[in-house]
């Protein structure tokens, strides 16, 4: 057939409170222009984030009620750390409560000030706890990523010669190499099976361990079976299974492809790196078999983790981005092309060509969008990834403006997609009379959750 349907069922609803446009503009000015600071029920469509916001399944209800919740070896942990083995082959699964906390062990361990780690593009937690720890992140997004329009089916790759040339330069000073699966930042695009195995062959040329940040996994492995040539006939779990095979460890927000609303894990193969993972663990999160996490979640994380391998789900999935994708691109929205697996990236910068930079055009789109139809979406550009110069002062802005639109796992139906498609488009259609924004008071680490915004002029 040529309707693509969701291939699930509705067992329960929750309402959606309509908002008019005028109350809008004051909740968005009553929130400093800052859409994360917005409350969830006066959101129409909700955008923000695709992490932990999902529908569980039934399966995964179930599995709730049957969640042990015993302190120490709950046996909700042993099918966690099972179906995780099972995907990752790694010997030691570690529970957080989310992925970030996966970061913060695995870089307090292994992080030393004045380090660099490489990556293809650290997403903001990640680049965030590895500058925590007074060290660089350095993006290495292959050229093709910088470019929006441009269709390349690996646009998540890292660039192997400039990798290359850091690891000639700089090897003494990289404690581990990442890659980011899919690669979030640069547009949920997806990294082939050759760019991880030629990744994992450099860095292990060097002795530098090697990690994935690895919470789109299966949808990057999707991806590859579409894509890659050699890899059509293979399960998702067993292209999963190959990625996995060439690092030596991964952090995770089970949030994501874990298909829940809460959990994390770091997986590694290093015995004595496990160890003490898990005495900061112990000391921050908790007990090693439960990691901060009820016994409840370790169980809806268990059967998630299965049930994001179902190729109908991730079909559906990556259909419904590509079908936005599609819709905006008709009418000349610029958007990074092709599509991801997990939402649609609006080129700001093309959409407000009278916005500067320093004006966060990215920003002024979020605020748009909320206030024509009450979609919230999340800036991706110079607000989140912007830069002070040590020596002027004068910020240095992101490499692209963007605003993503994340969808949540199996949360919303067609017509929501195409409510906020109109949306967008009817935006687009008022875009010269928008405004630029200016921040008057930010945090240190992660300003974009938490800043205050004004209209500029």
């Amino acid at each position: 057939m040529k309707t693509l349907i969701e291939p699930f069922k509705i067992k329960m609803v929750e309402a959606i409170r309509q908002t008019s446009v005028q109350e809008r503009r004051q909740i968005l000015e009553k929130a400093h222009y800052n859409a994360f600071k917005i409350k969830a029920e006066d959101i129409l469509i909700d955008f923000l984030t695709d992490s932990g916001t999902g529908a569980m399944s039934d399966r995964q209800w179930s599995a709730m009620m049957m969640g042990d919740e015993s302190y120490a070896g709950s046996r909700s942990f042993f099918k966690f750390e099972a179906i995780i083995k099972k995907i990752t082959g790694y010997a030691h699964v570690i529970p957080t409560h989310q992925g970030r906390a996966a970061e913060r062990i695995l870089f307090s361990i292994m992080v030393k000030p004045g380090q660099i780690v490489p990556n293809n593009t650290h997403f903001d937690t990640t680049r965030a706890n590895i500058e925590y720890n007074q060290a660089a992140a350095i993006d290495l997004a292959v050229p093709e990523a910088m470019h929006p329009a441009l269709i390349h089916p690996f646009k998540g790759n890292l660039d192997l010669e400039k990798l290359k040339d850091l690891l000639e330069q700089r090897h003494r000073n990289i404690p581990l190499g990442m890659l980011t699966i899919t690669n979030n930042s640069g547009g949920g695009q997806p990294v082939s099976m050759a760019n991880i195995r030629e990744t994992a062959q450099l860095l292990k040329k060097y002795e530098i361990p090697f990690f994935l940040d690895a919470c789109r996994f299966a949808e990057n492995a999707y991806f590859i079976k579409q894509r890659e040539k050699g890899y059509d006939q293979k399960s998702v779990l067993e292209i999963a299974q190959e990625i996995f095979s060439y690092a030596d460890g991964c952090t995770m927000s089970g949030k994501k492809d874990g298909m829940a609303n809460i959990g994390g894990f770091l997986a590694v193969n290093d015995g004595r790196l496990a160890a003490q993972a898990r005495n900061l663990l112990i000391l921050t999160e908790g007990f090693p078999s439960y990691g901060g996490l009820a016994g409840r979640d370790l169980a809806a994380l268990a059967v998630g983790l299965e049930e994001v391998l179902h190729e109908d789900y991730l079909k559906y999935r990556l259909r419904t981005a590509e079908y936005m994708g599609e819709q905006l691109l008709a009418v000349g929205i610029q958007i990074i092309q092709p599509t991801g697996g997990h939402a649609v990236y609006l080129d700001a910068k093309s959409f407000y060509p009278h916005i500067p930079s320093h004006h966060y055009p990215g920003q002024a789109l979020v605020c748009e969008l909320y206030k024509k139809g009450g979609v919230r979406g999340v800036e991706i550009g110079s607000v989140m990834f912007g830069k002070k110069n040590p020596e002027t002062g004068n910020e240095i802005p992101a490499a692209m403006e963007l605003v993503r639109l994340a969808f949540p796992r199996r949360t919303y139906t067609q017509s929501h997609f195409d409510y906020a498609i109109e949306a967008i488009i009817e935006t687009y259609h008022e875009r010269e009379s928008a405004k630029g924004m200016r921040i008057i008071w930010e945090a240190p680490f992660l300003r974009h959750f938490t800043a205050k915004f004004s209209p500029a002029g």
